[in-house]
Order: C-alpha cells, then structure tokens, then sequence
C-alpha cells in the first residue's frame, strides 16, 4: 500500500486513534486505542483482551466485518478502513506486541486473553497530510 510520507509518518507517531467496530444490532462502537500499521503489507493491528466489546464486535462480523481506525491530531488525521479479523495466534501476537513496544516505547497491557485485531486496510482517508 502506497501512502504519501506525511501519512507514513504521522501513523508513525505515538498517537491514539479511534476505532470503530459495529455491534450485532449495526451500531457503531468506537473506542480509543493504540495500534500500528505496516503500510508495506496494509495490515493494522490492536492488541485487545477477547473479551472486550470491540473483539467480540470484530468477531460477530465474520470475514465480512468491517471496521476503521482513524487518528486525528488538530485538524489533520489519517482513517485506515478494512476487514478485521481476531487472532491469537502466538506469533501474530508476538508481531502485534512487538510492533505495539516499537511505536509507543513499551509493551502493550498483556493480560491472559490477549488477542490481536488484524484489519487489512483497502480504503485510506486523510486530511490535511
């Protein structure tokens, strides 16, 4: 995936974003998160408990679900749109974690249920990038 690298860069920061999942009954739940995202393979992650509302919400879509990421900062922001799909895969666990300690500087909250929310990003927005 191409972007300019002002986006690069921005989505390089240590920034929050929202996220946005929809719930069994079609409504919108947004939440704020840490995430990152690797524009050579169009592939962000969240690192989330399984129990927690916007996994269950990513699940419940199957591979259809959608959801979006979008990190603003003042009047500049980035949304990454795509499907998302839930693992905990040990290894793409590691990748999210790994990935996660680069961006922010430490480790991500690890607790027992810990799995990754993978969207492969198809749609990018942004605005004064």
């Amino acid at each position: 995936m191409e972007l300019p690298d002002a986006a690069e860069a921005f989505l390089a920061g240590p920034h929050t974003a929202t996220f946005t999942t929809l719930r069994p009954d079609g409504t919108p739940h947004v939440t704020p998160v840490r995430f990152t995202f690797d524009a050579a393979t169009g592939t962000a992650r969240v690192t989330t408990r399984a129990g927690a509302r916007k996994a269950r919400n990513v699940e419940a879509g199957g591979p259809a679900a959608r959801v979006a990421l979008c990190q603003a900062d003042g009047f500049r922001w980035v949304t990454l749109e795509g499907r998302g799909s839930v693992s905990d895969d040990p290894v793409r666990l590691a990748e999210a974690v790994r990935r996660y300690a680069a961006r922010y500087g430490a480790a991500p909250p690890t607790p027992p249920d810990l799995v990754v929310v993978e969207i492969a990003v198809d749609r990018v927005l942004s605005l004064n990038i």
